[in-house]
């Protein structure tokens, strides 16, 4: 029977692939961590700047690590109920400032964050450093100043049927005869008029909140939610302003560091809203 010897190094190199093993593994979660706790210090930072609330809603495409297969993000109803419960956090005189970077999402979480935002007694400033099309865009008419960055972009409100423009499909109507169309176009049709009608006289609403013109808001809604423009036509800072929406393009320092702290990993999810989960108190007047 011949002796056993031991190995230091074969014992070694098992524990170097032990450690590896859970580098890699926890090395996610760790940078992940300290991600979280960067933007943290930063909102922090900036609440205590603006003597606010600051809320971020913020959408990046992402892509899964295995595949490439790409994530698009949109405002959904998980993010509507994040938001309002940081609303509901915030004292009602105390001012809030949404940072708003989406592509848009679904219309029902859209319009709850809206209501809310418009509700709320304190001043209320979304700011866009870079885009909020569509939903992200209902955000913004719903606060009292829109804070963009100069070569930030908002989009139209024009409601859309599945992948369809309502007012394109309208536009249907009149170049065809009603016998000529088959039962679901005349179905979509009417759908699609509903929706129109339902988003001019819910953005009349909104803007007339706020303190706004009945007539002034009335060409504003006419302006975005029609389908004067195509879904995601770019509508600038200087274009808004035109329509008489007070917007400035003041947009804080830490906003821009902020957006660094949101890169597009891939195959992680990073949480769309994010802020400092306590009750505050504040002696501040508010705008009513």
């Amino acid at each position: 029977m011949e002796p056993t010897y031991y190995n230091p190094f074969y014992s070694l190199f098992n524990l170097l692939w032990i450690l590896l093993f859970f580098v890699f593994v926890f090395m996610p979660f760790w940078r992940r961590y300290l991600l979280s706790r960067a933007r943290e210090a930063l909102i922090r930072q900036l609440e205590e700047r603006r003597q606010s609330r600051v809320i971020t809603l913020i959408h990046r495409q992402e892509a899964l690590g295995l595949f490439g297969i790409p994530i698009f993000r949109y405002i959904n109803i998980e993010d509507s109920e994040q938001v309002l419960r940081a609303i509901r956090m915030t004292p009602p005189d105390m001012p809030i400032d949404l940072i708003v970077h989406t592509p848009g999402g679904l219309a029902l979480a859209a319009t709850q964050i809206a209501n809310a935002l418009v509700r709320h007694r304190g001043p209320v400033r979304v700011i866009v450093p870079h885009y909020a099309m569509s939903g992200g865009t209902l955000l913004a008419l719903a606060a009292d100043e829109i804070i963009m960055d100069p070569n930030a972009v908002l989009g139209p409100v024009d409601p859309q049927i599945g992948q369809m423009p309502a007012a394109s499909i309208l536009k249907v109507l009149e170049r065809k005869d009603l016998k000529d169309m088959d039962d679901q176009t005349i179905i979509l049709a009417d759908i699609a008029q509903k929706a129109i009608d339902q988003m001019k006289s819910y953005l009349i609403w909104l803007l007339t909140q706020n303190g706004m013109e009945k007539e002034k808001a009335e060409g504003i809604a006419e302006e975005l939610a029609t389908g004067k423009y195509t879904h995601d036509y770019p509508l600038t800072v200087e274009y808004l302003k035109s329509l008489g929406l007070n917007v400035n393009t003041e947009v804080p320092e830490e906003v821009y560091d902020l957006m660094e702290l949101f890169p597009q990993p891939m195959g992680s999810q990073v949480p769309s809203v994010q802020y400092i989960p306590i009750p505050y108190r504040t002696n501040h007047g508010g705008k009513h």
